[in-house]
């Protein structure tokens, strides 16, 4: 008589973790003993840390471990405590993958297609590393103590649809960007060429390109090259197979527009650098209203020809329109424009331009955040006096553009630059950057933000790897490789300092920012006569209260009190007409050792909100007085920095 033992089964929600040893098969087969030891070391590294999560370990399998979560958050923190303390150790390397969804439980064991998942996303992962899905990314994209990034979109063995895998990063991790877009799916988007008679309509040309950079940049996988980059290489007639090489990019897209009252002709040509052939090309001849129409058939056109299929939720982003009237659309090109000029005229201009649009279309939720990046740039560099109310309307234009639609970057962007050098909350701000980098993986501006977020916070791992990012995405930015070289000399890292320093200079010798950074680092390393002419060179090119205070504070850690203290003079008459002055006139102060009348500009500068108090940590870290007094942990607490 047989007799059937019925396993009782449970069905639930659960998260799973899956660890594998790197190489484990290869050192089975020749040391087999030594292979043995390290399973015991895996087994005691590991088994402690999952349950100090609230983990359950279900079983091993080979050399790989399965457990179980009951929160995403709890098998995230275990899975990085896991790879630190096996970066610690030495003794060998893991894969880590991340998976929730429903699991049978039976007896001891676990079964179903989220544990299937889980171990496939493992087995894709790159030694080291933690590879998580969707699912886990977006649980964990609002938790500031988590950094991921998009890897790349896979079939994996037994699962049925594509898995959209992300990599967490944490102190010690390798960036990952597996299938490289850097090397298979790349463009950079030329400036259209303006056929029209009237030169005024170059802002519409411009911005035809600029909108399909920004669609394109939101498809996941595909990397596009930033604007400032792309259109470093306006009006010029070189060979774009050099420029395809200069930008590591695998296809440009270029054309022109001639527009004539309501009349348009657009042309678009997608080639192909590695041997100049042309995938597509076609020809518009359509009325203005079409113009949104023209952009989605190009845009798809182009992910068509580079072999990008998208998904539904993916098509709908990028064929998202921020507004239907053409008119208010133009005003916002017309903003654009003026603001992408970066000066005090051309933002004031920008302003007239993207309230006349909102005044048409008073739902345009990317114009609010352009309004809202127009006065944050007036006030941060005192383009204009915050009397003026400067504040309330950059805060009030991202709440209204977020409130409007948070489903676009620009919003997130907005509420994270006014969280940050507003407010001082580090750690929110980070959040709305990742929400924007969520929507758009492709913007160099995002990761620069999270970049000084991590390097405020003293994560310089997480740091570089940000600015990393920004540099691939942007590479001839002349202020994104500034705001880079930044990141590095808060960490020390002389090396890349000077390496961006001397990038810096060779792309724009009468740029002050590159002479800055090499005073700066020659400074840090001893080579006090070079720093001290790179830093007159950097202040002469550009005499604000940034440059002659770094060179005011080199003269006074050097002990040259009395160049420190003519240079200070200088500053203060010009003190409330450009960057906000009383943080860089505090520095000066505690470079010469008068602490109390530095404390007082930072009491000062703290009640003004100046932004670059943010950065008086990092900029004194090595000025020992000033870092052991009370005074200036209390300066930290308040902004979040002890």
């Amino acid at each position: 008589m047989l007799t059937y033992i019925h396993m009782s089964q449970s069905r639930q929600q659960s998260v799973i973790m899956f660890t594998d040893i790197v190489g484990y098969t290869a050192l089975m087969g020749n040391d087999e003993k030594k292979a043995y030891a390290l399973l015991d070391k895996n087994r005691k590294l590991q088994r402690p840390l999952i349950e100090a999560f609230h983990g359950r370990w279900i079983k091993e399998i080979g050399d790989g471990v399965l457990a179980s979560f009951q929160t995403v958050s709890d098998a995230v923190h275990a899975a990085v405590k896991i790879q630190e303390a096996c970066n610690l150790a030495k003794d060998f390397q893991l894969r880590i993958g991340i998976h929730q969804g429903e699991i049978v439980f039976e007896a001891e064991d676990i079964f179903g297609n989220a544990v299937n998942i889980a171990a496939r996303i493992q087995a894709a992962a790159n030694p080291g590393c933690i590879f998580i899905s969707e699912s886990i990314h977006s649980a964990v994209v609002d938790v500031p103590e988590f950094s991921t990034r998009f890897v790349r979109e896979e079939m994996l063995r037994n699962v049925a649809q594509p898995i959209r895998m992300y990599q967490v990063l944490f102190e010690g991790s390798e960036i990952v960007i597996a299938e490289d877009p850097l090397v298979h799916n790349s463009i950079a988007v030329l400036p259209f060429v303006n056929m029209s008679s009237d030169q005024e309509q170059e802002y519409f040309s411009d911005g035809i390109s600029e909108d399909i950079i920004n669609d394109l940049a939101q498809v996941p996988g595909l990397k596009v090259i930033g604007r400032t980059s792309s259109f470093a290489f306006k009006g010029k007639n070189l060979d774009l197979k050099w420029i395809g090489e200069q930008l590591k990019v695998t296809h440009i897209l270029e054309g022109s527009v001639r527009k004539s009252g309501n009349k348009l002709r657009i042309t678009a040509q997608l080639i192909q650098v590695k041997d100049g052939f042309h995938l597509y090309s076609e020809k518009f001849d359509r009325e203005l209203e079409d113009i949104f129409t023209i952009q989605d058939e190009i845009s798809l056109a182009i992910l068509n020809a580079i072999k990008i299929k998208l998904l539904g939720a993916d098509k709908e982003v990028l064929l998202k329109k921020y507004t239907e009237n053409v008119e208010a659309y133009q005003l916002y090109l017309k903003a654009r424009f003026y603001y992408n000029k970066y000066t005090p005229d051309a933002t004031l201009k920008a302003i007239e331009y993207l309230n006349e649009a909102i005044a048409i279309d008073q739902a345009y939720a990317i114009a609010y955040s352009g309004l809202s990046f127009c006065y944050i740039t007036l006030w941060y560099w005192k383009w204009m006096p915050a009397e003026r109310s400067l504040p309330q309307r950059f805060i009030a234009a991202a709440q209204q553009s977020l409130s409007m639609d948070d489903g676009i970057a620009e919003s997130h962007l907005a509420a994270g630059r006014v969280l940050l050098h507003y407010e001082k909350r580090i750690a929110e701000a980070a959040v709305e950057y990742k929400k924007a980098l969520a929507i758009n993986p492709n913007s160099a501006e995002c990761h620069v933000q999270l970049a000084f977020c991590a390097t405020l916070l003293g994560q310089f791992a997480e740091a570089s790897m940000h600015a990393t990012l920004a540099d691939s995405l942007d590479p001839f930015s002349l202020m994104n490789l500034y705001f880079i070289s930044f990141t590095y000399w808060a960490a020390d890292d002389h090396e890349k300092v000077l390496a961006y320093g001397n990038r810096l200079v060779d792309l724009e010798p009468n740029f002050f920012g590159g002479h800055l950074a090499l005073g700066l680092v020659y400074l840090g390393t001893g080579r006090v006569e070079e720093a001290m002419a790179k830093l007159e060179l950097s202040a002469s090119m550009n005499p604000d209260m940034l440059t002659l205070n770094s060179l005011a504070s080199a003269y006074g850690a050097i002990g040259e009190r009395m160049k420190a203290i003519a240079i200070l003079e200088r500053m203060k008459e010009i003190d409330g007409v450009q960057t906000a002055g009383s943080n860089f006139l505090g520095m000066v102060h505690a470079s010469i050792g008068e602490l109390d009348t530095a404390f007082a500009y930072f009491e000062k500068a703290m009640d003004g909100r100046e932004a670059n108090m943010l950065w008086l940590k990092v900029s004194l870290r090595h000025n020992e007085d000033f870092m052991k007094d009370p005074r200036a942990k209390r300066l930290f607490e308040r902004m979040g920095l002890a």
